[in-house]
């Protein structure tokens, strides 16, 4: 009498590992990393020889706590917007805030334990106050006709008068160049 050994046929058993591999590529979401979309300003070789005064500089902390500190007195998230532009568009007029919009540099400190929505938050009412003032100025360089906004869009869909535009817009971004400064976040104890 013969023995007969069982076996299992693993003829097909390529074609389901197949199959569900196909299955498991085409089912599966891909998680994006969220950030910030910021742009970088290009390396420079030669760093500022001239020491930023202190009227230059906006300082604003925001601790562990996320409560925002602006020139050491706690602020709520909706001033800082107002707080900013002010600091920009003082010309040397308060002696607490900046001499000319060139100079005029934000400080963001963070803390470590601060949370990733305040810091958004954050980011958001500093650009806004940037965009307010650079919409300020277009407008008045091209007698209301464009804001800031507008020329980039000017730009972009390069219009008959995209050359004009850009030259404004250049003139805008030179008079309130978005400097905001974000050393290491800080560790509290």
């Amino acid at each position: 009498m013969k023995k007969f050994s069982p076996q299992i046929n693993a003829s097909s058993m390529a074609d389901i590992a197949f199959l569900l591999l196909i299955f498991f590529l085409v089912t599966t979401t891909i998680v994006q990393d969220e950030g910030l979309l910021n742009l970088l300003p290009p390396d420079i070789e030669v760093p500022p020889s001239e020491p930023h005064k202190a009227r230059n500089v906006l300082e604003i902390l925001v601790n562990r706590n996320n409560q925002i500190l602006a020139e050491e007195n706690v602020i709520e998230i909706g001033e800082l917007k107002n707080l900013t532009v002010k600091h920009l568009k003082n010309n040397g007029a308060d002696l607490g805030f900046s001499e000319t919009p060139a100079k005029a540099i934000v400080l963001l400190k963070n803390d470590r334990a601060a949370s990733y929505d305040m810091y958004i938050q954050i980011q958001n009412e500093l650009k806004a106050a940037y965009t307010q003032v650079r919409n300020d100025e277009a407008l008045i360089l091209t007698n209301q006709q464009y804001n800031y906004n507008q020329l980039r869009v000017c730009i972009e869909d390069n219009k008959p008068e995209a050359e004009y535009c850009q030259k404004i817009k250049d003139v805008v971004q030179n008079k309130y160049p978005m400097t905001i400064s974000e050393p290491e976040p800080i560790v509290s104890r």
